[in-house]
């Protein structure tokens, strides 16, 4: 019997062809699976008939970050070339950064637009501490955002295994995006087309969080036990209205992982707003979040850990067998599912 505590558990062998390298069109047909703890069934249909699955009594809640042009590519005074990811801002204009290129404390990165980085520090996990310039002056985070929109590509996951382009700038970014920070799409609001969104704001209360999604989030889990995974944070934020419509809410449907993250991390700290750092998984299970649409995740991650934490981990790994029997596409771009 697998060890739901164990990170070996969560490993699945998925062919190639099946990861999603871009969307479908339209978005809502995209393929849906369909699993019901009640009934332990599983049904095969498309995000264009969402509204025939949902519960009557549910609050509908999404995550309007914004994705950040967050990769560019630099040199050093010494020509050397740099390219420099933007994971997230610290404090005192300083950002937290992955760069691929040699660099030491110290070292200064020249980008186009009159964008400079001064190295300040090295951390251990590979990430680096940067501070950002232009033309010799200080600049703050919006400053930084509309310059890196200039010179910037959107950071497609790895997987991928190819460049952005100009859909991407479209297909890449939710219908109801708004605040820059993040530099990965919340993918389960992907598939919304502008009539499935109106469809579900006609029916059910909808309300909108921000968490920014960082790099981490694509980060396997390394270590043997899964509770001694060092879980990445990220900066989330609760609006008024929504946090009354969280306090009031009987059945919640968080759309995507960073919904469900950040409305659990609520229920637990009732805090609105600052770094969430909440790991779910079959050992810290959901106490708020009662349905929750989302895609398919990679082998190992936390984000198949979450999965577990709501169906358990044999019932996970199934219906991801079951998906890849199904040919679903995986991943960002992917097809999803929606747990009931």
């Amino acid at each position: 019997m697998l060890d739901p505590l164990k990170t070996s558990s969560y490993d699945y062998n998925l062919p190639n062809e099946l990861i999603a390298t871009k969307p479908v069109s339209p978005a809502d047909s995209a393929r849906l699976l369909v699993y019901d703890r009640k009934t332990d069934t599983i049904t095969h249909t498309t995000f264009k008939n969402l509204m025939d699955f949902l519960p009557d009594d549910i609050s509908v809640f999404l995550n309007d970050t914004k994705v950040i042009k967050a990769r560019i590519y630099g040199k050093k005074e010494s020509g050397g070339k740099v390219e420099l990811l933007l994971n997230k801002p610290l404090f005192m204009d300083r950002y937290l950064v992955m760069t691929r290129g040699r660099v030491k404390v110290g070292s200064e990165i020249f980008f186009d637009k009159g964008l400079q980085a001064n190295v300040l520090e090295l951390n251990e996990d590979g990430s680096r501490v940067v501070k950002f310039t232009k033309n010799g002056e200080k600049i703050d985070f919006l400053e930084l955002v509309e310059i890196l929109n200039d010179i910037g590509h959107l950071p497609l996951p790895p997987y991928m295994n190819r460049e952005d382009n100009q859909e991407d700038e479209k297909d890449y970014q939710t219908l109801f995006a708004k605040n820059y920070g993040a530099v990965a799409a919340p993918t389960a609001s992907l598939h919304f087309t502008e009539e499935l969104l109106q469809k579900i704001n006609d029916k059910f209360p909808v309300n909108y969080l921000t968490l920014h999604v960082g790099a981490g989030t694509f980060k396997p889990v390394d270590a043997d036990d899964i509770l001694e995974h060092p879980m990445h944070s990220e900066y989330f934020e609760i609006g008024a209205t929504a946090k009354e419509a969280l306090d009031k809410a009987k059945s919640v449907l968080a759309v995507g992982t960073t919904v469900t993250r950040t409305v659990e991390y609520y229920a637990r700290t009732n805090k609105i707003q600052g770094e969430c750092d909440l790991f779910l998984n079959p050992a810290n299970k959901p106490i708020k979040v009662k349905h929750l649409l989302t895609n398919f995740h990679l082998p190992k991650s936390t984000l198949i850990m979450l999965i577990a934490s709501f169906v358990g981990l044999e019932k996970t790994l199934e219906i991801y067998n079951t998906a890849i029997e199904e040919k679903y596409r995986f991943y960002s771009y992917g097809d999803g599912m929606l747990i009931i």
